[in-house]
């Protein structure tokens, strides 16, 4: 277990019992230092997957044992435990994997101030290393306060300022439910714009839905619902709700940084930050100062708090669509606080709002910012040293362009975060080691879309190609 882009993650079987108690009981001596006052509240919620009960149950004993009271928030979208912690001045955790396989799963911890930052991490893990032969398992058990309905209903109050009423009359929408923690929450906010919804894909067993690398699969289902229910557009979630999927009338996804460009603009903002794998098209010619950052909501959220100030806007997103409102703003006559935590809800209202307002096809949307393609892929189950040993090979100059030299030569390299390389084209390839799943991620961006497909595919190819001998389960 180790904690990656968004909270600690690893095996399932691997994290329930001691391991969860011990993480928890870091993050509380972890508030304490930070001057949370014992016996203060915890929320904590969960994904849906079958592990994620025994976990935030191991994780409630650990916070009573440590002098704190957890507040059972269930099965809640993350952004909305978030918010509603937020609203007390409280701290939170939330059990989930997001879009990892379901075999797997995680805890994301926010402090007072909200997620917690790199220095934090560092924190937690030094202590869980200190104290993994001495920690006393298991705490004694209990029942704790349920304030699962009031959460949902603060966040669903959000959700209902963001447009004007009736703003989505006359639209057909497909809401994609598989397991996600907003399934039911996104149909009723949507319905109440006046949209009419479709619900589809709803399932029991839990689906790892990764909303920057969608399966084929998924893709085939989203094509298909798009024609047979004849819908303006597709949404849904990852499984905690925390990332937007938007597909157009056409089922073909709408990218998480044209998502997240989309919620800049429609909240007027003034600063976005995003991480270098967002679109590079996306600049100061848009209207707003653009700060790059490395994959990760830590990265993103210190280089929002570098950015506030003089009643700036701040806006920041990832690729996977995931957007972070880091202040108040102004929308129809009220107030939308600040909610520097990923979220769903927002970015997919930005969006479909901005498609009733401009009377444009979501899949002309993106005509208007004249923007690059960009694709992106990711190869599962390889392994962390197989992605640590292609990064060492291709650090050298030479090397990388002995590696891309069928894709042209290169012009320049940024290693903010993994290796992106600028062809002299003006074509990118950009490969990045995943920060929380054994995977390593392949981005491009070129003039077309079927081109800069293509060169994911290839550059995966030749990665294959080139692994070492020992990593036979890479697929």
């Amino acid at each position: 277990m180790k904690f990656g882009s968004s909270g600690v993650r690893g095996l399932a079987s691997e994290l329930v019992g001691k391991p969860s108690g011990l993480y928890t009981e870091a993050f509380a001596r972890r508030l304490v230092s930070s001057g949370f006052q014992p016996n203060g509240q915890v929320f904590v919620g969960r994904d849906r997957r079958d592990s994620s009960q025994a976990i935030a149950d191991d994780c409630m004993a650990a916070l009573v044992a440590s002098g704190f009271r957890p507040m059972d928030c269930g099965t809640i979208p993350t952004p909305a435990l978030a918010l509603y912690a937020r609203k007390f001045r409280a701290a939170a955790l939330m059990v989930t994997g997001s879009h990892i396989p379901a075999d797997r799963n995680g805890i994301k911890f926010y402090g007072l101030k909200g997620e917690i930052d790199k220095a934090d991490e560092a924190a937690i893990t030094n202590y869980v290393a200190e104290r993994s032969n001495v920690y006393s398992w298991p705490p004694a058990r209990g029942t704790w306060p349920v304030c699962h309905d009031e959460a949902v209903a603060a966040y669903r109050d959000r959700a209902n300022e963001i447009l004007e009423p009736g703003a989505l009359s006359g639209m057909r929408l497909g809401v994609y439910q598989h397991s996600s923690v907003a399934a039911e929450l996104l149909v009723e906010v949507l319905q109440s714009y006046g949209a009419d919804v479709v619900p589809v894909g709803k399932t029991e067993t839990f689906v790892p839905v990764d909303t920057e690398a969608v399966d084929a699969a998924t893709l085939a289902k989203l094509k298909g619902w798009a024609h047979e229910f004849k819908l303006d557009a597709i949404v849904s979630t990852d499984a905690d709700a925390d990332r937007p999927l938007i597909a157009d009338e056409n089922g073909d996804l709408f990218r998480g940084d044209l998502i997240g460009l989309a919620t800049a603009l429609f909240v007027a903002a003034d600063i976005v930050v995003t991480p270098v794998t967002s679109n590079s098209g996306i600049s100061g010619a848009l209207g707003f100062e653009v700060v790059r950052t490395k994959v990760g909501s830590p990265f993103v959220i210190e280089g929002m708090e570098a950015a506030y100030g003089d009643g700036k806007i701040v806006v920041g997103f990832e690729a996977n669509g995931g957007v972070l409102l880091g202040s108040d703003c102004s929308l129809n006559g009220k107030t939308l606080t600040a909610l520097p935590t990923r979220d769903a809800i927002l970015p997919i209202l930005a969006v479909i709002g901005t498609v009733a307002s401009t009377k444009r096809p979501l899949s002309r949307l993106r005509e208007m910012w004249k923007l690059p393609f960009c694709a992106s892929e990711r190869l599962e189950n390889f392994p962390l040293e197989s992605s640590r040993k292609l990064m060492r090979q291709l650090a050298s100059l030479d090397s990388l362009q002995q590696f891309l030299a069928p894709f042209g030569t290169v012009a320049d390299v940024d290693e903010t975060d993994g290796i992106r390389a600028r062809m002299h084209t003006g074509e990118i390839l950009h490969l990045r080691p995943s920060g929380n799943a054994p995977e390593l991620r392949c981005y491009s961006e070129a003039a077309d879309f079927d081109r800069a497909t293509a060169l994911v595919a290839q550059t995966l190819e030749k990665v294959r190609a080139t692994a070492s001998t020992d990593t036979e389960v890479v697929r």
